[in-house]
């Protein structure tokens, strides 16, 4: 199978804000996506998300299709046994491992010997997750970035085990979708969030010690340093549950202090402010 047979069918497990996008990028590229989650009503919001998503691309003559053609290409499932039929696997579950864990246990009495797997996750080992299937040469760190839609990068991570073909595979698999490839070696964080990620934190800490107001430590970046969004508008974007997550697992894996999450982060996430998600975070949304 060569990436750019269109007629292989795409599995997307998770249909959060990540998952969502990523059956979006790939539907608009002519592929059949079917999106497995625990029920209806993620897929409820999944689908407004998509729509929404692609009324704007539409607005701008961004999509070549309509959206009612490129929305029809995607397919919801809560029976994980229901992807059997497809050949590409994107992992794309909430960043945590026991969760990740107990799909790919689900998710490998679905697989062939001819699948190729891959997860979306942002902090994992992938070398840990490929562990998970019963054909390890075939899975990769496939990293989109948020929004997948919008943003051009996708991080490529070979695991241990991975086979050459399957990094070219997913390789070639990137610029069809139009995305810009980069190889990362299995660190934890890849390449972007190990830099992206401790400067929000330590944003969050400016925003802590009273330094300045979320506004101004925003217009400081995007004046200063050139950045098109401030970085605690990015960590709503984010969620901020996930920029905690990628936190605690670069501080566990890499075993250094420079790492710890802001306790202002933390303080945010147990009161489930967790940026535009819940409308509310380092700013309110409507």
């Amino acid at each position: 199978m060569n990436a750019t047979e269109k007629s292989s069918k795409v599995a997307v497990i998770g249909a959060g804000q990540m998952g969502s996008g990523i059956a979006q990028v790939f539907a608009t590229c002519g592929y059949c996506v079917k999106v497995y989650d625990i029920s209806e009503e993620i897929f409820r919001t999944s689908q407004k998300r998509i729509l929404g998503s692609l009324q704007k691309l539409q607005s701008k003559d961004l999509i070549k299709e309509t959206t009612e053609e490129i929305r029809d290409r995607i397919s919801y499932h809560v029976n994980i046994n229901e992807l059997a039929d497809c050949d590409i696997f994107i992992e794309s579950a909430f960043e945590n491992f026991a969760i990740k864990e107990e799909i790919f246990q689900k998710l490998s009495r679905t697989l062939k010997p001819t699948s190729f797997v891959a997860s979306n996750t942002s902090s994992y080992s992938i070398t840990a997750l490929s562990q998970l299937i019963p054909y390890p040469e075939r899975f990769i760190g496939f990293h989109f970035m948020n929004p997948p839609p919008i943003m051009e990068l996708i991080e490529v991570i070979k695991g241990l085990y991975t086979h050459e073909k399957t990094f070219s595979f997913f390789w070639k698999l990137a610029k069809e979708l139009e995305k810009t490839p980069i190889a990362s070696k299995n660190s934890p964080g890849f390449v972007l969030n190990r830099i992206l990620i401790p400067m929000i934190n330590e944003a969050i800490y400016a925003l802590y010690e009273g330094i300045s107001t979320a506004d101004q430590i925003d217009a400081a970046m995007k004046l200063g340093a050139n950045h098109p969004i401030g970085p605690l508008a990015l960590a709503n974007l984010i969620g901020l549950d996930t920029v905690l997550a990628i936190l605690k697992t670069l501080q566990k894996e890499l075993g250094e202090n420079k790492y710890a999450p802001c306790p202002l982060l933390e303080n945010y996430v147990a009161k489930r402010w967790l940026g535009k998600k819940t409308k509310k975070g380092f700013y309110e949304y409507e």
